[in-house]
């Protein structure tokens, strides 16, 4: 027993990587209001069931820890800002190219005739990540920013 939860079945099954996967299940001890909320959510994003949805918050969780301790993450950073102000252009351009070996990608999109949207993929240590994602949102000119974090997959199950 861990943190006071007891295992109420165990069911062994195989998953596509072939390895055998033991499945735990347990009890969670809600307020009938909070869970009330949470079926009308998890429905809402189309969960089928409260199991996938209980999962998918674990995953972020890890996901969210494998950032705080500074492991190898990937972010995604979307920017808005017009291409009109004079040099910004050549200063993100040159900027990514600065940091090329940790930008793997990036796509630029024109949004209408003044403003464009660049999505900048980043691969490294969460802070260096962040770092960069920090540099590219604060530049003179861009509009807004946002930095999307997630994990590379190696350590999630």
């Amino acid at each position: 027993m861990l943190f006071g939860v007891t295992i109420i079945k165990k069911v062994t099954q195989k998953r596509k990587d072939r390895k055998m996967s033991e499945i735990l299940r347990f009890g969670v001890s809600l307020g009938s209001d909070l869970l009330e909320k949470f079926d009308r959510l998890i429905a809402s994003k189309g969960y089928v069931n409260r199991s996938e949805a209980i999962r998918d918050l674990i995953r972020n969780y890890l996901v969210e820890h494998e950032w705080e301790k500074d492991a190898e993450t990937m972010g995604a950073v979307t920017i808005v800002y017009d291409h009109h102000i004079r040099e910004l252009t050549d200063s993100l351009t040159d900027f990514q190219h600065d940091h090329h070996s940790s930008i793997i990608s990036s796509m630029h999109v024109h949004i209408d005739e003044n403003n464009c949207l660049e999505v900048v993929i980043i691969k490294g240590k969460g802070s260096k990540v962040k770092e960069i994602a920090d540099r590219l949102i604060s530049t003179k000119g861009v509009k807004h920013g946002k930095l999307i974090m997630t994990t590379t997959g190696k350590n999630l199950v």
